[in-house]
């Protein structure tokens, strides 16, 4: 009973610490933002005007601000979820109904996470409807959203729900090394959701259409010829239908590959600039970052279903938050309300990791281009553009972002090639 006791401790100290630690953290960064809110920091001059600078300092700390509300009211649903007992009597309530099958252990577990789901739509409502388009990102209609959410419901009962009927069979039917077999599926699983991805899933809430013949086309397709790099198509997005922001990036897998333009970044960047940003994501794929990261994500989840194989088996664990062992069931849930908690402190390492691959994805670019500039350029209006934080503080930047600053990006680039003028 006492380790029962402080294994309930440990997980609401662990919660109560990562809510801490952010809350800090986005303080600490909003001080640094408002310190230097002046001015455009010299290396970067010219970057933004100073209103255009002046509305990006806004948004930052509007965006900051947010996430600490969002914060505070995920960590009361994930302590209140975890600590009030609703979890084992909501799965004893569907036993009694449906009795103890699988599937129905199963759909338990896909209902606690849809809840979940619900009880963040109001800060997502917030974000889209009053803080984006508070800075005029937002385009989306409320039909649009409400469209949206139903569609990713639908995914996740057809993708998710299969998935969690199959894990939870292979730990019922496999034995010990069932978490091997879980594991395999996963793998197999998320290899399916990457080939669907360009066929079924993206065109269901996107429109597609071919990349127009013509100069830039033309001068693309010269790129990734060049490059060694076998693309089905040039496709452009309609992302505007919900936002200002502008992206482009891969998906797909062997012949179905297809880079992806948004509309939003052809309104908004030059025909130069718009192959200096296909170079680096070419470059990612010919470094073969895709299949590290995936690689990665494979290990991961290797350790977490080890790990689960282990808990699921102990009593102290189970008890500790009103359950008996005999299913795996609750561990998925307990491992879902735990995941950002225990997450959280592996982002340095995560994101460290992503940096690096951004700052080889630009020396490629820079390697088939044969200068900076027109790298350096895309990387600014981007900036411009999507109002930018380019004076975030260190040590908030090293944890939440997967990108390299935009004065740590031209700084590289720089050094890779030597001569070229950052602010040209």
């Amino acid at each position: 009973m006492a380790l029962q006791t402080a294994v309930a401790l440990g997980a609401g100290g662990l919660i109560l610490a990562h809510w801490v630690a952010e809350l800090w953290l986005e303080r600490l960064n909003q001080r640094h933002v408002q310190a230097h809110a002046g001015a455009v920091p010299d290396p970067l001059a010219g970057v933004m005007d100073p209103p255009t600078y002046a509305r990006s300092v806004q948004y930052t700390l509007a965006k900051s601000r947010f996430n600490q509300w969002a914060m505070s009211w995920e960590t009361g649903v994930v302590m209140g979820v975890l600590f009030s007992g609703l979890l084992p009597w909501s799965a004893g309530w569907l036993e009694q109904g449906l009795g103890s099958s699988v599937w129905t252990q199963a759909a338990w577990v896909c209902l606690v996470g849809l809840l979940l789901g619900l009880t963040l739509l109001p800060l997502a409502w917030y974000a889209q409807f009053h803080l984006e388009a508070r800075f005029g990102f937002n385009t989306a209609s409320r039909r649009l959203w409400w469209t949206d959410l139903g569609k990713s419901l639908v995914l996740w009962l057809g993708l998710g729900y299969p998935l969690v009927g199959l894990l939870l069979w292979a730990a019922e039917c496999t034995g010990p090394t069932w978490w091997l077999w879980a594991w395999a599926s996963a793998v197999g699983w998320q290899l399916l959701v990457l080939w669907l991805a360009p066929r079924l899933i993206l065109p269901w809430f996107n429109k597609f259409t071919p990349l127009q013949p013509g100069p830039l086309r033309d001068r693309l397709l010269a790129l990734a010829q060049r490059t060694g790099f076998p693309v089905a198509s040039i496709q452009v997005m309609d992302g505007s239908r919900r936002t200002r922001h502008s992206n482009a990036f891969l998906v797909g897998l062997g012949r179905w590959r297809k880079v992806v333009l948004w509309d939003t970044l052809l309104e908004q960047f030059t025909e130069t600039e718009l192959e200096a940003v296909l170079a680096h994501e070419i470059g990612h794929y010919r470094l073969r970052h895709t299949l590290k990261a995936l690689a990665s994500i494979a290990v991961g989840l290797l350790v977490v279903l080890a790990a689960l194989s282990w808990l699921a088996r102990q009593p102290w664990f189970y008890g500790a938050f009103g359950f008996t062992p005999g299913s795996l069931a609750p561990a998925l849930v307990l491992a879902l309300l735990l995941t950002n908690p225990v997450g959280f402190w592996l982002l340095p390492l995560v994101h460290g990791l992503s940096r690096r691959f951004e700052f080889q994805a630009d020396a490629f670019a820079v390697q088939v281009i044969g200068s900076a500039r027109p790298l350096i350029a895309a990387l600014r209006r981007l900036s411009e553009k999507n109002l930018v934080n380019l004076t975030p503080h260190p040590l908030y930047s090293r944890i939440y972002d997967s990108h390299p600053t935009l004065l740590e990006r031209e700084q590289a680039l720089s050094s890779a090639a030597p001569g070229t003028n950052a602010a040209t």
